[in-house]
């Protein structure tokens, strides 16, 4: 059993690099959002970057969900196994 445990925890590992880099780079997104955009017709790229930035936040959005989803359920099945083996270790 201990090569898979070794298996899983570098699988969990990648998991949640990826998840790490994708939260970095949604906050580096965030920063350049603006919550109000007060604009006159001489401003209007400005309206058209934001939007921008919210349609990449639509598209970051469910990666992150999934990559976190599946880094706690690893971790998760990963305490399970290690938990299994100290048991029957007694």
């Amino acid at each position: 059993m201990q090569p898979l445990m070794e298996i899983l925890l570098f699988v969990w590992g990648g998991l949640t690099l990826v998840l790490v880099g994708l939260m970095i780079y949604r906050s580096t997104l965030e920063m350049h959002e603006d919550d109000q955009l007060f604009l006159n017709d001489s401003e209007s790229h400005m309206q058209a970057e934001q939007a921008e930035l919210q349609v990449r936040m639509n598209k970051i959005t469910p990666f992150v969900r999934i990559f976190g989803a599946a880094s706690g359920m690893l971790v998760l099945v990963i305490a399970g196994m290690w938990i299994y083996d100290a048991i029957n270790h007694f």
